[in-house]
């Protein structure tokens, strides 16, 4: 089948949709990564310890979980309705944290903005995927996950410009006033959710879709592989620090530099899947990023100098990247009854993964050192490639059984 260029076009509304919606979501994946570097600014404003804002971000992780529950609430409520709430969450809990500086208020602000963009990116993702033709379902995603890495080379340093000048207070209220401009901005860009009660499928029932999804086997194969790739990336990531560290006895401002290196390889990764994804088609290149992070992965033992350390880090964080975006473009295709379900369930296994990733990355580091991580790693991605291979051998985009 050659299909026609008219039903492979992307509306123009669509497009300036989405650039729209790419600023909205680096506004939210600024609230949700810049507790990271600036967490000593943080603790000695609220005069607190240090410890108490690592217990911050451990509670803001938990927010991913609470997308099982709006996923389902999105198909029956309507996409614009759920984006719209997940921008007024960022606005109310960033802007309460600036005007009240008190540990309590900061750490309901960051929690309820982290639950802003748990509600909000299945809802878009979903709508996008009721939108956008399949075959450029992979350049729509990419350029909306640029949002990601635009958190860490645009949102992050311009929010430690504002409180270097004006105090840490600033970077709150300057995420709360663009969380308002979104969400009074949102309901006149985006059109207008059909009735989805008209259209609902079984799917519309909290726990009888969660249990769809994984009766669904194209499902349940991505959902699979999206945990075992998450537990695989940050049982290294939250060890790789430690490992340039130790290994290459570096400073902190090199260790800045390293975090550089993996922007550069998310925004890599989102650049590949944009421009080549839809042409190569997503599976093959999903499953080509997972490949890819086996590799780096493999190959981080064997660094002998800074240089080549460094370029193995951009290799595994490049495929880990192409993977989640191209994961995140066939996932808006594998259920169309019920795609911010499906979307959300791929955000919370994504979530559930990096908990897990997190507690045994210390431990594989204790027992075995880079090695051993870097192992257990390629181990867990390889399962990941494993159920993606289970899940997707038999399914197409025409197909949705």
């Amino acid at each position: 089948m050659n299909p026609s260029s008219d039903e492979n076009k992307i509306p123009g509304r669509v497009v300036f949709q989405v650039a729209s919606a790419t600023v909205f979501r680096l506004f939210l994946n600024t609230a949700r990564r810049f507790i990271y570097p600036f967490a000593p600014a943080l603790s000695r404003g609220l005069g607190v310890p240090l410890t108490a804002i690592t217990s911050l971000i451990a509670l803001n992780q938990l927010t991913g979980l609470m997308s099982l529950l709006f996923g389902p609430l999105s198909d029956r409520w309507g996409y614009r309705t759920m984006m719209v709430a997940g921008l007024v969450l960022l606005a109310v809990g960033m802007t309460g944290a600036g005007v009240f500086p008190y540990y309590f208020v900061v750490l309901v602000g960051l929690f309820m903005a982290g639950l802003g963009k748990s509600i909000f990116d299945p809802a878009l993702q979903a709508y996008v995927g009721s939108r956008v033709p399949f075959r450029r379902r992979g350049l729509v995603i990419g350029v909306m996950e640029t949002a990601w890495a635009g958190s860490s080379f645009v949102g992050i340093p311009f929010l430690g410009l504002l409180m270097e000048r004006f105090g840490w207070r600033s970077s709150f209220l300057f995420l709360g006033l663009m969380g308002l401009a979104g969400s009074v901005l949102l309901p006149v860009l985006f059109d207008r959710d059909p009735d989805h009660k008209k259209t609902e499928q079984a799917l519309v029932h909290l726990f009888r879709s969660w249990a769809e999804l994984f009766r669904y086997r194209p499902a349940a194969g991505v959902l699979g592989m999206i945990f075992f790739l998450s537990v695989a990336n940050d049982n290294f990531f939250v060890i790789y620090g430690l490992w340039l560290e130790e290994g290459f006895h570096l400073s902190l401002v090199a260790l800045g530099l390293s975090t550089s290196v993996i922007g550069l390889a998310e925004l890599g990764g989102e650049g590949f899947t944009a421009f080549f994804g839809d042409r190569i088609g997503l599976k093959k290149a999903l499953a080509a990023g997972l490949v890819l992070s086996c590799l780096g992965y493999g190959l981080v033992p064997f660094a002998g100098t800074l240089t080549v350390a460094l370029l193995f880090l951009f290799i595994v964080f490049l495929g880990v990247e192409v993977s989640v975006v191209c994961a995140i473009s066939v996932s808006t295709e594998l259920l169309p009854g019920a795609r911010a379900t499906m979307m959300a369930g791929f955000m919370a296994a994504a979530s559930i993964g990096r908990v897990f990733g997190a507690l045994l990355g210390g431990n594989v580091w204790q027992a075995g050192g880079i090695a051993g991580v870097s192992a257990v790693s390629v181990l867990l991605t390889g399962v990941g490639l494993g159920l993606l291979w289970w899940g997707l051998r038999r399914w197409g985009p025409e197909i949705h059984s």
